[in-house]
């Protein structure tokens, strides 16, 4: 039975398949619209109504959820009024388009809330989805308990481009963690280790510096940098082994290269013997 907030959902890919799933499993009424139609019959088998053209599945429901391949499909979907509607922009995209379409959105008579799914979709729907939001608050509390049905919500703030800003960042944290450890088993796998027995060891690695985030932030929002795990300059010198010992090992080195380049630009600034934390100052240039 469904008894809850009349919700759409706008893009039956696996995530917003998911995105659906989850509302019907939480007993909202579930509208639903996809360009190939034939992605809507599971969701229609299970309660799910099918809309036939985007401002159909629009009108039918005052949470109107997007989570389409990009910026210029979510603009295709919501071409036409959107008076009383709340449009929940689940699409990756950039912070300035995210703030450009809130805009749009506002002018046809319609909030607007932009969100990133830090998940999987097999977790949507689940605790441990953790789902990022961003734009008017009075929005975000109006429709929490809605958002709730798709995991743990999260308001980062009025300003519609946050979610996306908050996403750029994950995402780099997320490559140069998992590049990190790809690097790492090339080189191991040099010496006959496999990328499963580095495994344990490359875990440990990751909580240890997890551990050390805390100061890292501090550090970096105050602008001083103590060296309490070694200095710039003593990480040069490894960094400076591992690009010499990668070339003789036959292995890329371009990791490395750029993480010695970051840091002997940090030294060059008079931050050699500054902690590493100091790098951040790197990164905020051009």
């Amino acid at each position: 039975m469904h008894t809850g907030t009349p919700v759409t959902v706008l893009g039956l890919g696996l995530m917003g398949g998911a995105l659906a799933g989850a509302f019907l499993r939480a007993g909202h009424p579930t509208t639903v619209w996809n360009r190939t139609t034939a992605k809507a019959d599971d969701l229609v088998a299970r309660g799910a109504a099918l809309a036939g053209s985007p401002a159909a599945a629009i009108a039918a429901a005052p949470l109107v959820v997007v989570c389409v391949s990009d910026y210029d499909a979510v603009a295709d979907v919501l071409d036409g009024p959107l008076d009383g509607r709340v449009v929940v922009n689940l699409t990756s995209g950039t912070p300035s388009r995210a703030r450009a379409l809130a805009e749009v959105v506002a002018r046809r008579g319609g909030g607007y809330l932009d969100g990133g799914i830090m998940a999987v979709p097999e977790a949507v729907g689940t605790a441990e989805a953790v789902l990022a939001y961003s734009g008017p608050r009075a929005l975000y509390d109006a429709h929490a308990s809605a958002l709730g049905s798709l995991g743990t919500g999260r308001h980062l703030g009025d300003d519609p481009g946050l979610a996306a800003t908050h996403e750029m960042a994950t995402v780099v944290l997320m490559w140069g963690m998992l590049n990190g450890f790809l690097n790492g088993a090339a080189i191991l796998g040099t010496a006959g280790v496999s990328a499963s027995a580095y495994l344990p060891i490359a875990q440990t690695a990751i909580g240890t510096v997890a551990g050390w985030l805390p100061g890292y932030a501090r550090q970096a929002d105050d602008g001083v940098y103590p060296a309490h795990d070694g200095t710039i300059d003593t990480h040069l010198a490894a960094m400076t082994h591992v690009v010499e010992e990668s070339g003789s090992l036959g292995v890329n080195a371009e990791l490395p290269r750029l993480a010695r380049a970051l840091a002997e630009r940090a030294a060059a600034a008079g931050h050699g013997a500054s902690g590493y934390a100091a790098l951040v100052e790197q990164f905020r240039r051009p």
